[in-house]
């Protein structure tokens, strides 16, 4: 896995195979619904904390947001927590400025 730093993944990289990652969205309700990943979990970086029990402690946890702050804060505690968490450089707006689909609503998939 081609990663910038420890913290990030490329979107290139994430792209090729984010169909079997498991992905969490941490920005707010609003804005997941506005437009997300497909695929990608509502998990707001506030809930973060009291929430981190339902992830998978056997994978990878990829983490997005808008531009990629939030998603590096929430990578950050979660490596701290003891998971394996990578953000996606660059966020869901640099995911649909390359052209990519995003999907509306509370689906995730």
């Amino acid at each position: 896995m081609t990663t910038t730093g420890t913290l990030e993944i490329d979107l290139e990289d994430f792209a090729a195979r984010h169909r079997e990652a498991y992905l969490i969205d941490v920005r707010e309700p609003g804005e997941y619904l506005a437009g997300h990943v497909p695929g990608a979990a509502l998990l707001p970086l506030g809930e973060l904390a009291s929430r981190a029990g339902e992830l998978p402690r056997d994978r990878t946890i990829h983490v997005i947001c808008a531009s990629g702050n939030r998603s590096l804060r929430a990578t950050r505690a979660l490596l701290d927590a003891g998971y394996d968490a990578r953000s996606v450089a660059g966020g869901t707006s640099a995911w649909a400025r390359s052209g990519r689909e995003t999907v509306t609503g509370l689906r995730p998939a």
